[in-house]
C-alpha cells in the first residue's frame, strides 16, 4: 500500500505552519510523500531537513497541478480519498481504503467543489469541523491499525530513546 498526500489550498502566509504539520504527519505515520499544490520551497525545506536527521525517505513536491495529479494517480489504479467532515465517517469506509495505493486530499482554504466529485471516496473523521492534521493522523492510523507507531526508520541522524521519566536522543555521526 502506497499512501500520498496531497495539499491543496496552501496559503504561503496563512498555512505554512499547519501545511508543514500535514507533512510531518504523513511522514511520521506511513506515507510515502506529500505533494503540494503551491510553489512553497520553505515548507519542502523544513520537511527534507526533518527528514535527513529523523530518517526515512519521504519526498516533497511543491508546484504540483493538483488536477493532474489526480488524474495520473487514478490512471495508475490508484484510489483517491478526500478528507472533509462533509464526508463518510471514516471507520464505516475504512475496509474500502485498506490494500489500496491511496492519494488522500487535505486541503486549506475553500476546496474546490470538483474535488469532491473527482475523489473515489470523501471521508469525515467525525462530522465536526476539527484540525485536518488531526484527521489525518486518524486517518493513517485506521488504514494501519496502529503499525505505523512501531515503524523505523532507515538513515537516522537522531533517535529518540523512550523513557518513562526524562528524554534522551541519541546523535549519530
Amino acid at each position: 500500500m502506497k499512501l500520498v498526500v496531497l495539499r491543496i489550498g496552501h496559503r504561503p502566509v496563512r498555512d505554512k505552519r499547519i501545511t508543514t504539520h500535514v507533512g510531518l504527519t504523513a511522514r511520521a505515520l506511513g506515507a510515502s510523500g506529500m505533494l503540494l499544490a503551491a510553489d512553497d520551497p520553505k515548507i519542502k525545506e523544513s520537511i527534507d531537513d526533518v527528514t535527513r536527521a529523523w530518517g526515512g525517505d519521504f519526498f516533497v513536491e511543491i508546484g504540483v497541478n493538483w488536477r493532474e495529479a489526480i488524474k495520473q494517480w487514478k490512471e495508475q489504479g490508484g484510489m483517491v480519498v478526500h478528507l472533509t467532515m462533509y464526508g463518510l465517517n471514516l471507520p464505516d469506509v475504512t475496509s474500502e481504503m485498506q490494500n489500496r495505493d491511496l492519494m488522500i486530499i487535505v486541503g486549506a482554504e475553500k476546496v474546490p467543489p470538483a474535488i469532491y466529485d473527482l475523489a473515489d471516496l470523501n471521508v469525515a473523521a467525525g462530522s465536526q469541523p476539527h484540525s485536518e492534521v488531526a484527521a489525518l493522523a486518524l486517518l493513517l492510523d485506521h488504514l494501519q491499525d496502529g503499525r505505523e507507531l512501531a515503524r523505523t526508520f532507515d538513515g537516522v541522524r537522531r533517535e529518540i530513546v523512550p523513557m518513562r521519566k526524562g528524554k534522551m536522543v541519541i546523535e549519530q555521526t
